[in-house]
C-alpha cells in the first residue's frame, strides 16, 4: 500500500503546510483541547500520563557519579565523534550483546555518539536522501503504526513517505518484500524497528537477513531502530548487526541505539548509531551543520552505563512486571498478551480516539490514539487506517500506580 506522489498526496500537500499532522502527540493535545480531565483512580484525583514512553525508573547512580567526576570538561565543544573510550565502550557491547564476529566493525569509523537515537534516525534520512538525489531515490519506507520521527525525517528531507501496514496478521512487521521494484528502487532509506514501536513485536535474525538481502540487492539504506533492544520479556531480539555475513556485510546497513530505555536516561540524551562507514561519515556531516552533538561529561557517563548491565536486568524485571499485571488485567477484555519487548500494551478498543477522549474526560488518563501513529489521507475511511481500532499505553509508572491506571482501564473496556 503506497500512498500517491508528492506532488499529488492530499497528506503530502497538508503536511508541507502544517507539519504537525505527522506529529502524534500535537494531534492529541487537539483532540483533548477544552476538555476537562476526570478523577484519576489516584488518591488525589490528578491525572495520569499513560501516552509517551517516558521511563519513571530513577537513572543509576553510576550516571551521576561519572557526571560528577568530570566537572572541567563541560567548557568545551565536544568531539564529534566521541572519545575513543566511547567508541570502544558502544563497540564492546554490540559485541557482547550480539555475539558478532571478530572484525564486524571497526569501533574508530564505523560508530558514532548521537544525543539520542531520534536525533540520529532523523539526521540518517537526510544523508540517505541526499546520497540518492541523484539516482531519483526519493522514496522512504515506513511501518505503519511507527515511530513519528520517520515521517517527519521524510518530510524535512523533502522525500516521499511510503506507509506499509503493520498489522495483527503479519505479526505487526512491515512487509516490504511485497512492494513492486519500481518503489524498492526508487527507495533511499528504510526504517524498521524491533521491539517494536507501539506493539513490541520482534523480528528474527532469519527475517533480519531477508531485510539485508532485499536492502543491498535494491541498493536502499537499511535504518534498524533498536532502542527497546534490552527491554525484552523472554529471549533477547535478534538485532541487525548480528544477522550480517562477514566484516564487509555491513554496506548500507545502520543499527541505532539509546540509553534512554536500556538506562532510563531519556533526559540524558545519549545514543549512538553503527554500520556502514560511508553513511557514518555522512550522518557525522549533517550533525555538524545542526549542531548535534554530544557533551564529553556525557559520553564518559555513557560509556560507564554501556559496560555495566546490573542495572539493566533490575530495569527489565521492573517492566516485566507492569507486563504480568497488565496481561493479568487486560487479557479477559482484550485478548491482550505479553509482547516480546518494549514497554506499550496496543489495545485493541474498537475505536481508539473515541476511547482516548472518553479515557481522559471520564477517568483522567491520557493514552495515544493508534491512528495517530500512522499518517492518513484527509477524508480516508478510519478502517484502513492500522492503528485505528487501538490505542497506546505506556507502562512506565510504578506499579501502584500502573495497577490503578489498568484498573480502571478495565473497567471502561
Amino acid at each position: 500500500m503506497t500512498p500517491p506522489s508528492p506532488d499529488s498526496s492530499p497528506a503530502m500537500l497538508r503536511a508541507r503546510q502544517d507539519p504537525r499532522i505527522y506529529q502524534p502527540f500535537m494531534r492529541l493535545a487537539r483532540l483533548l483541547e477544552g476538555e476537562q480531565p476526570g478523577a484519576s483512580p489516584l488518591p488525589d484525583g490528578s491525572p495520569i500520563s499513560l501516552s509517551i514512553g517516558d521511563p519513571q525508573l530513577p537513572t543509576p547512580a553510576l550516571l551521576a557519579e561519572t557526571l560528577a567526576a568530570h566537572p572541567d570538561e563541560w567548557s568545551s565543544y565536544p568531539p564529534f565523534r566521541g572519545t575513543e573510550d566511547f567508541r570502544n565502550a558502544c563497540h564492546d557491547w554490540l559485541h557482547r550483546r550480539y555475539e558478532l564476529a571478530d572484525g564486524t566493525l571497526d569501533a574508530e569509523r564505523q560508530i558514532l555518539p548521537l544525543p539520542g537515537s531520534r536525533e540520529g534516525l532523523f539526521f540518517a534520512t537526510l544523508t540517505a536522501i541526499n546520497r540518492g538525489a541523484a539516482e531519483g531515490r526519493t522514496k522512504v519506507l515506513i511501518p505503519s503504526p511507527g515511530y513519528h520521527v520517520y515521517a517527519g525525517s521524510a518530510l524535512a528531507a523533502g522525500a516521499e513517505p511510503v506507509f506499509v501496514p503493520a498489522r495483527a496478521d503479519n505479526n505487526f512487521l512491515p512487509d516490504y518484500e511485497s512492494l513492486p521494484a519500481e518503489i524498492l528502487d526508487r527507495t533511499a532509506i528504510s526504517f524498521f524497528c524491533s521491539p517494536s514501536n507501539p506493539e513490541g513485536a520482534v523480528a528474527s535474525r532469519e527475517q533480519w537477513r531477508a531485510w539485508i538481502e532485499l536492502a543491498q540487492r535494491h541498493g536502499f539504506v537499511l535504518a534498524a531502530d533498536e532502542c527497546y533492544a534490552d527491554i525484552y520479556t523472554d529471549e533477547p531480539p535478534a538485532g541487525l548487526l548480528e544477522a550480517v555475513q562477514g566484516p564487509e556485510g555491513t554496506q548500507g546497513l545502520l543499527a541505532f541505539h539509546s540509553l534512554s530505555k536500556r538506562s532510563s536516561a531519556a533526559g540524558l540524551r545519549s545514543g549512538f548509531v553503527a554500520g556502514d562507514a560511508d553513511l557514518v561519515d555522512g550522518i557525522d556531516a549533517f550533525m555538524r551543520y545542526g549542531g548535534a552533538s554530544v557533551p564529553t561529561p556525557i559520553l564518559h557517563a555513557s560509556a560507564a552505563l554501556w559496560r555495566d548491565e546490573a542495572h539493566v536486568v533490575d530495569t527489565r524485571c521492573y517492566y516485566r512486571t507492569l507486563f504480568e499485571m497488565a496481561e493479568e488485567k487486560l487479557w479477559a477484555k482484550t485478548g491482550w498478551r505479553m509482547p516480546a519487548g518494549g514497554f506499550f500494551a496496543w489495545l485493541e478498543v474498537g475505536d481508539g480516539e473515541a476511547f482516548a477522549r472518553r479515557a481522559w474526560t471520564e477517568a483522567g488518563l491520557r493514552v495515544l490514539p493508534g491512528r495517530y501513529l500512522c499518517p492518513e489521507e484527509e477524508g480516508a475511511d478510519p478502517a484502513d487506517n492500522p492503528g485505528a481500532p487501538y490505542i497506546r499505553v505506556a507502562l512506565v509508572h510504578e506499579p501502584a500506580v500502573t495497577e490503578k491506571a489498568l484498573d480502571r482501564l478495565a473497567e471502561m473496556l
